[in-house]
């Protein structure tokens, strides 16, 4: 009886889901209007927060210092890094890259103080003297994140509508190709923005990454005078929520993207991903801010977006419930000498669980013109099993947070 609950449950969960899904799916199809204002020229500033980046940090700032972008600087935030960090930063172009150094016990307390702590050197400095904060443009790229060339090109027109507050560019694993975890990471993250970030556009829900995020100084400011970004595990998310409760539009550019670096064991990438859900769960403290200050329509994607863990932690069930109900059957079938249900029975399951590996590489095989549409859709299929992945990662991270430790279990490099 309580298999049987449990199994319908799940799969009541994942037919809503499913649903709500394909709504976003026809809705991310359509093309975004943009309102225009009078162009202007605005300072970009790069900020990186690093704690012991040397194996990639180089890279990085070889490629924004290369930006064909007029107005423009780097600032890195070491934040008490005991590696070569901050040589590597001294030597990218002062004339381009600031060093800030955080100091213990100050430092190592979460990327959230690090950028905080960021924009009040810049504040400090004098580098924002003159500047009006509407048209200065802060982005966040991560350590090992790799821009396109043409990104203040493609990020800089939205801007010019007044109320945009922030921008999210496209996100991929520049090694992508060493196999086939990465691979799935990359379509993981192709997915969540041509079709849930690019939906959101119509719905002024969209969200913040970690990585490629650009954001209007002046919508910084509205956040109150702690800083802009919060102490939670998962900042990215919360600012984004905070800067809608603002006001500010929030927009997805689909043009350009950041590359990061693909976790290449599965033992990393379930304790990156259970940083992210103890994220999610502490940010179940902003639903009464978006129930307050975010219309209708944006806030019930926001709620259903907060409530992710929760469906995750209930859906990881039904492949155990499935398989208890399989087996049972199994049983039930050799005493009876015969078998109870027909093969065709499995194929509920599989239009329950893979229907979405046909949409899934479909749009990925858009982004991999070279892999081909027919072995995109294979990558999705093991892409549903790839899902997997959360539900271990949930477990962990429920159990992170029920034993109060929020520690910031930093993705190691490679």
């Amino acid at each position: 009886m309580i298999v049987e609950l449990l199994l319908w449950s799940s799969i009541s969960i994942i037919l809503m889901a499913g649903c709500y899904n394909t709504g976003l799916f026809a809705l991310s199809r359509r093309r975004a209007p943009r309102r225009k204002g009078p162009r202007k020229e605005r300072l970009y500033i790069f900020l990186l927060a690093c704690l012991n980046e040397e194996q990639v940090l180089a890279e990085s700032l070889a490629r924004i210092t290369a930006l064909p972008a007029g107005n423009f600087l780097a600032l890195v935030i070491d934040d008490a890094s005991d590696d070569r960090t901050s040589e590597i930063a001294r030597a990218a172009g002062p004339d381009r890259v600031l060093l800030h150094r955080r100091e213990l016990p100050d430092a190592r307390r979460g990327k959230g103080a690090a950028l905080n702590d960021g924009i009040r050197f810049l504040t400090a400095s004098g580098v924002l003297d003159g500047h009006d904060p509407d048209d200065v443009i802060v982005c966040v790229v991560d350590a090992d994140g790799r821009l396109d060339g043409h990104v203040v090109q493609s990020v800089d027109p939205f801007f010019d509508d007044p109320r945009t507050g922030a921008t999210q560019i496209c996100v991929r694993m520049y090694n992508r190709g060493t196999g086939l975890l990465a691979r799935l990471q990359d379509m993981e993250f192709v997915v969540y923005g041509d079709v849930f970030q690019s939906a959101r556009r119509f719905i002024g829900s969209v969200g913040m990454g970690g990585n490629g995020q650009f954001m209007r100084l002046s919508a910084l400011h509205t956040l109150g005078p702690g800083g802009p970004w919060s102490d939670s595990l998962t900042e990215d998310l919360d600012l984004g929520v905070r800067l809608i409760a603002k006001g500010w539009v929030t927009q997805h550019c689909t043009t350009a993207s950041v590359s990061q670096q693909a976790v290449l064991t599965l033992r990393r990438l379930v304790r990156q991903r259970s940083r992210w859900f103890q994220g999610h769960l502490q940010s179940a403290g902003l639903v009464p801010l978006i129930l307050r200050e975010v219309p209708t329509r944006p806030a019930l994607d926001l709620l259903y977006h907060l409530s992710s863990p929760v469906l995750i932690l209930l859906t990881s069930l039904l492949p155990l419930s499935f398989l208890v109900a399989l087996g049972g059957t199994v049983l039930a079938s050799v005493e009876a000498g015969r078998a109870l249900v027909s093969p065709m029975w499995l194929l509920g399951p599989y239009v329950l669980s893979f229907t979405a590996a046909y949409a899934y590489g479909f749009v990925y095989a858009k982004r991999e013109r070279e892999l081909g549409l027919v072995r995109s859709v294979l990558v999705a299929h093991v892409f549903v099993f790839y899902g997997y992945i959360w539900f271990a990662a949930g477990w962990m991270g429920l159990w992170r947070m029920a034993t109060g430790k929020t520690t910031w279990l930093k993705t190691a490099r490679t």
